[in-house]
């Protein structure tokens, strides 16, 4: 945390000012499919839910992703990653994305909303020639239909919009007791669920 706090106290004021205003103009008109989670106390900390793109195997589900400013911001771009678990070419293990906007074709003038559109166009369209996933690529590119169906797993497992409401209202410290009674009834039906899937997928595996 006191890495994080120390960022703060190294962006200008104009940064810092420049950075809440865009972060508040995309909580009072949202981009499409794109809901941001301010944090007053550390600018530094941006978090976001990212719907599923229609059309593609992440459909189902709602990602949380993370920005997390350098102290050269925005000379320097920030670091992005998914905290919610994802099957794609692009997301290492650790869940940093790989996209040149955040590399090579980084401009200082790009701003916060733009990286987050970028992340969800990765989501319709991944890029397997600059893979951090290994398998993910490969397997885009030779078994498309594989590919579709383990993304689609990982979707449905790890990426459902209860989990992720649960934990952004946890963000904005609402923990009502209809809150945690909804929380507990929505962690039962998803562990059901996990376990469907899981019985569903060692099914798929013996047939392989």
């Amino acid at each position: 945390m006191s890495s994080q706090y120390s960022n703060v106290e190294n962006l200008s004021p104009q940064t810092i000012r420049q950075v809440m205003k865009e972060l508040q103009d995309m909580e009072t008109t949202p981009p499409e499919g794109i809901k941001v989670i301010i944090n007053e106390s550390d600018v530094t900390d941006i978090q976001a839910l990212i719907d599923g793109p229609a059309g593609t195997p992440y459909a189902v589900g709602v990602f949380r992703v993370k920005l997390t400013l350098s102290k050269d911001f925005p000379q320097t771009p920030p670091k992005a990653y998914f905290l919610t678990k994802i099957f794609h070419p692009n997301v290492a293990a650790n869940g940093e994305i790989c996209v040149n906007t955040l590399k090579k074709d980084w401009k200082p003038d790009l701003g916060i909303k733009h990286i987050l559109l970028t992340i969800k166009c990765l989501l319709i369209v991944p890029n397997p020639e600059s893979a951090l996933n290994e398998e993910a690529g490969k397997m885009l590119l030779e078994r498309y239909d594989d590919y579709s169906q383990r993304a689609r797993m990982m979707t449905e497992i790890h990426a459902q919009p209860a989990k992720c409401a649960a934990a952004a209202s946890d963000a904005k410290e609402d923990d009502g007791p209809s809150t945690k009674k909804h929380a507990g009834l929505d962690k039962k039906l998803q562990d059901k669920k996990k376990e469907k899937l899981l019985k569903e997928k060692k099914r798929m595996l013996k047939r392989l």
